[in-house]
């Protein structure tokens, strides 16, 4: 167990990829129910930090911790792949890119992951996908297959999907940047509800309004340092480091 008190913590975090840093020694936490923004240029590792959190892309220094247990322990191989899958079934992840697999219904791609991991019964699984597509307004789409959805209705499904697995924590890696600018308000009201619903929630987002309107935290990342954190009211409106304020002058306007 953990000493930290703290829903997600990320302790020194480093990554390189051979002689390049892309994460420079990063310690942040997160606490239960808090809905967190990360925001920045192209480049400033922002995505590795958040596969990070799931080891998906794994640290090359540092520890992730989720509610008390370390994520990225060092054990032999079969013993990581038990533990990392164990707590994977805790961690939501929604990509850019939906994922779906196309050649499954909309009821198929939600049901999967329960049956298969957490060996529930194709009824209780129905159950599930029904209430998860209601969830994230999707439930006239059920039985079809992705090729009839739009980009986002594909992306709800994909939420429905991480949903479906009861996670502790959802990951956002910029859901909304593959979606043309009519579908983007859709798949932000389902998160907008997430939040409501005290969903702990880190999500990698370019979308400013989003993140000042439903985040309670916002952390600007710039060539693989966390260079501000705070309350989106203070990050955005009266930003302390120059690096952020020339950030936010491109994609605002308004920063000082």
């Amino acid at each position: 167990m953990s000493d930290t008190q703290h829903f997600v913590e990320i302790r020194h975090a480093r990554k390189n990829y051979g002689y390049i840093e892309v994460l420079k020694d990063i310690s942040l936490n997160v606490e239960r129910g808090q809905i967190v923004a990360i925001i920045g240029p192209s480049g400033s590792g922002k995505s590795t930090l958040l596969r990070a959190i799931n080891d998906l892309d794994p640290l090359t220094e540092g520890e992730v911790w989720l509610d008390g247990v370390q994520v990225n322990k060092k054990l032999p191989h079969r013993q990581y792949e038990k533990h990392i899958n164990q707590m994977r079934e805790h961690v939501g992840m929604v990509f850019q890119h939906f994922n779906l697999f196309p050649h499954l219904t909309v009821r198929e791609n939600v049901t999967m992951a329960p049956k298969l991991l957490k060996g529930i019964s194709n009824e209780d699984a129905n159950k599930l996908a029904e209430e998860q597509l209601a969830h994230v307004g999707l439930l006239d789409r059920i039985d079809y297959y992705p090729s009839r959805l739009s980009g986002g209705q594909k992306q709800r499904c994909a939420i429905a999907r991480a949903l479906a697995m009861k996670p502790k924590l959802m990951l956002f890696d910029e859901a909304t940047s593959a979606l043309d600018p009519e579908l983007v308000e859709e798949v932000n009201l389902v998160m907008k509800k997430l939040a409501e619903e005290h969903m702990t929630m880190i999500i990698v987002t370019h979308e400013m309004d989003f993140a000042a309107s439903v985040c309670d935290r916002v952390l600007f990342m710039d060539q693989g340092y966390v260079v501000e954190e705070g309350p989106p009211e203070v990050v955005f409106k009266n930003p302390k480091e120059e690096r952020t304020r020339a950030f936010l002058r491109k994609h605002l306007g308004g920063a000082k």
